[in-house]
């Protein structure tokens, strides 16, 4: 795993034992007041967490950066406050085809032949790789009880839309076919993501459906369904809750910069005809502006006869999937994501 670097680490301890303050004193070091938007009120944990980065200046405001920095600091920021878990006994880097790689993570206490998750990870389709969420797959390997295979696929905008949808459905199809080598079952693997990821994880769904082996699930968590940007939380939660709207209109500039590719269903699952796609995990944070995309697709999945189980944690924002080692409002989708899995996957 990428090493954090000093400072940063010394950052992240004071930041931990901050956190274990009372949360009052967590409200009144932020400023003095809960913050409340919607209907929803925000995490005093949370509240510290985004008070704190704007001090020190990593809001999510970045976009005059480089490139090459932004995803070398997104590789390292997002182990902060990560989940933790055991060494797993077996850690290896499998190739797909001349673009792809797998990652794949076996827990000792897992047997052949396994299930699997095909993890997608996020960072809008611009940043984020295997490195950001190794932290995230270990734990899901430990915590779930499969082996985790994590998906490095082409990044915007060296490789725009729809080279990041096919790189992620031969990965998935490349698991479920090399099942029988790699010590799998090929009836009992799963596809999830975080952000772009649970777009991709939608894709895949969207894509296999009529394979032999779908998807047992797809986890979409606070996933980005909507290219065209058009629904209200957009606008409601436009800034100060770690992600923002002209960052999404970034990532997408990068991704999919031809609008003609915004209602395209491999790039905006919500635009797709959603009928016999796998079982639907869908999770989403108050304070998100992808939140109301998110709840609308679950909707649909619903109408069309989908089983889909759906959840809008209130208090929490965008990325908290990599709080969930620190934050304790974080736990509870952490463990409903692990509980879904392991149900699906049994």
């Amino acid at each position: 795993m990428k090493p954090v670097p000093l400072p940063l680490r010394a950052q992240a301890q004071a930041a931990r034992a901050l956190l274990k303050l009372p949360r009052p004193v967590l409200v009144a070091l932020s400023g003095g007041a809960r913050v409340v938007r919607d209907g929803c009120v925000l995490d005093e944990q949370i509240q510290f967490i985004l008070a704190l980065a704007a001090r020190l200046g990593r809001g999510p405001g970045n976009a005059d950066l480089p490139l090459a920095r932004r995803r070398a600091e997104m590789d390292v920021e997002s182990l902060v406050f990560a989940p933790t878990a055991p060494p797993v006994v077996d850690v290896r880097d499998e190739r797909v085809n001349d673009h792809v790689v797998v990652r794949l993570y076996r827990p000792a206490s897992v047997a052949s032949p396994a299930p699997a998750l095909v993890y997608i990870h996020g960072g809008g389709f611009v940043i984020g790789s295997l490195a950001s969420h190794e932290p995230v797959c270990r734990a899901l390997a430990h915590e779930v009880g499969c082996v985790v295979a994590s998906v490095e696929y082409r990044l915007a905008p060296e490789s725009p839309f729809p080279a990041a949808a096919d790189d992620v459905t031969a990965a998935f199809r490349w698991v479920v076919a090399n099942a029988t080598r790699l010590g799998l079952d090929p009836s009992r693997v799963a596809v999830g993501g975080d952000s772009a990821g649970g777009n991709l994880s939608a894709v895949v769904a969207l894509d296999t459906r009529e394979d032999r082996y779908p998807p047992r699930l797809q986890a979409l968590i606070y996933p980005a369904v909507d290219q065209t940007m058009s629904f209200p939380s957009l606008t409601i939660m436009a800034s100060g809750f770690l992600l923002d709207t002209a960052t999404i209109r970034w990532f997408r500039g990068h991704y999919a910069p031809r609008s003609a590719d915004w209602t395209n269903p491999r790039a905006s699952p919500w635009f797709a005809d959603v009928k016999g796609v796998a079982p639907a995990l869908v999770q989403t944070a108050g304070f998100d502006p992808l939140r109301d995309e998110g709840e609308a697709y679950a909707t649909k999945l619903l109408a069309a006869g989908v089983d889909v189980t759906a959840k809008r944690y209130p208090g929490l924002v965008h990325g908290y999937l990599n709080m969930a080692g620190s934050v304790d409002a974080a736990r509870e989708p952490w463990d409903d994501l692990v509980a879904a899995l392991r149900a699906a996957l049994r």
